[in-house]
């Protein structure tokens, strides 16, 4: 449907603040009319209207902006010194999403770089060299190494000990701690568990009370909070709902309340997503947002409660909204209108905007068929590979704008997620090999 294509006077979608301003709406009437600067010349009543097919995504531009940072960064990085594999993987999972192709030197040096990070007798990655092993940037440092995709890439991965750190953190009731001595919430269990899936080590000793403690983190509202009483967020909601996946749990969720609170996050003017209510649009839950409705979607199939063959939330605003609010002209993307770039906002800007181009779901005819060899086709890394891409795009503007897909677990690209798990899981794939599901090969209709 679209902000810009309706029949609606952007006026109308603004924020009612029923003549009883508040910070809260007042800034948000400023970021409505940051935006409304980037919609009018395309809004539906304008006269001089431009033609919704000249938005184009400046590829070229986000390119040269992210292979700069492969080679140096600015002295302001230094603040980011425990999240260098972070870096890496929003510039590489970047990178991947804009198809262009990482070098053979860039490949060897990531290799060598991440493996100096992996702790050697604690297991896990840290956020740089001499630094204690963490949670989340062992779960960048994982997908860092499943995007560059090679077998020394995967070599690197001393399974033994990652199963070491990942039980280390592990709490009695389900939860995970960050690192040793940190704080508990559900980002610990995402991580914790995709990166598990990815290398073949969940185990129920792993996985045990740990769907129990993301039902607990439902809020009244319906999404998921950092933590049990906590209030619910955009980013922990994508982690509860993506880690319920993993572990074939989502059934346990409200998911009424939690598809209602999830589309209530998306912007009515902006067509972005918030993180939590009563909050501002913000360019990162373009993936956070809407990263949750593939996973729901999925579960409504499941249920058979899905009406019709798409999302549930508005697919064409929010690329609107990234296209035109979200691009830096220095390249790089950006959280709104007067921001500047960072290679965060890049990064979770272009998976929105992958994640709202695609259809990608789980083939249930394909998993029906492995389960009845015997294998798990509902959870883990065999699960993951049950999920394809549809020929069926949703774009915005050019059709050169059309990303490659991410897997909406472990956002990194359908490809990759598939390399990786066939390479820890040739076992357990040899006799369903044939089954497997394949992406739809891509048309468009002239």
């Amino acid at each position: 449907m679209g902000i810009l294509d309706g029949h609606n006077p952007l006026s109308q979608l603004r924020c009612q603040d029923d003549s009883l301003p508040t910070e809260t709406s007042i800034a948000q009437k400023r970021t409505e009319e940051s935006v409304l600067e980037k919609y009018i010349p395309y809004a539906p009543n304008n006269v001089n209207r431009q033609s919704l097919e000249s938005i184009r995504l400046e590829r070229e531009n986000h390119i040269s902006y992210l292979k700069k940072g492969l080679e140096n960064l600015s002295r302001w990085m230094t603040a980011l010194d425990a999240s260098k594999p972070w870096l890496t993987y929003w510039i590489l999972h970047s990178l991947e999403l804009l198809e262009e192709e990482i070098s053979s030197e860039h490949i060897e040096r990531g290799i060598s770089t991440l493996e100096k990070w992996q702790h050697p007798t604690k297991g896990g990655f840290s956020g740089g060299p001499d630094q204690i092993p963490h949670l989340a940037t062992t779960y960048a440092a994982i997908n860092s190494l499943a995007i560059i995709g090679t077998k020394e890439a995967y070599d690197v991965i001393n399974r033994e000990t990652l199963y070491k750190f990942l039980m280390s953190m592990k709490q009695p009731d389900g939860s995970f701690t960050m690192h040793t001595g940190g704080e508990i919430d559900i980002r610990g269990s995402y991580c914790a568990l995709s990166v598990a899936t990815l290398t073949n080590l969940l185990t129920p000793e792993l996985t045990k009370n740990c769907s129990d403690f993301i039902q607990r983190a439902q809020t009244y509202e319906g999404g998921i909070g950092p933590y049990p009483g906590k209030e619910a967020h955009n980013g922990y909601t994508f982690c509860g709902i993506a880690a319920m996946e993993i572990l074939g749990d989502m059934k346990k969720l409200n998911l009424n309340k939690l598809i209602k609170w999830c589309s209530e996050r998306q912007m009515g003017l902006e067509g972005g997503f918030q993180g939590r209510t009563n909050k501002l649009v913000d360019g990162c839950y373009s993936f956070w947002g809407a990263g949750s409705f593939p996973l729901l979607y999925a579960e409504m199939l499941r249920q058979k409660k899905a009406q019709g063959f798409d999302y549930m939330f508005d697919r064409e605003a929010l690329q609107e909204y990234i296209l035109l609010c979200c691009q830096s002209r220095y390249g790089g993307l950006i959280d709104k209108p007067g921001k500047g770039a960072d290679y965060y906002h890049t990064c979770y800007c272009l998976s929105g905007l992958s994640t709202a181009q695609h259809i990608i779901t789980p083939n249930f005819e394909k998993v029906k068929l492995i389960q009845d060899r015997g294998t798990d086709a509902l959870t883990g890394g065999i699960g993951s590979l049950t999920w394809s891409c549809a020929n069926e795009f949703t774009a915005v503007g050019e059709v050169d704008n059309i990303l490659a897909s991410t897997h909406p677990i472990h956002n990194i690209g359908m490809d990759k997620t598939r390399s990786i798990i066939h390479y820890f899981y040739q076992k357990e794939i040899d006799p369903i090999k044939d089954l497997l599901p394949k992406d739809e090969e891509p048309s468009f209709d002239e």
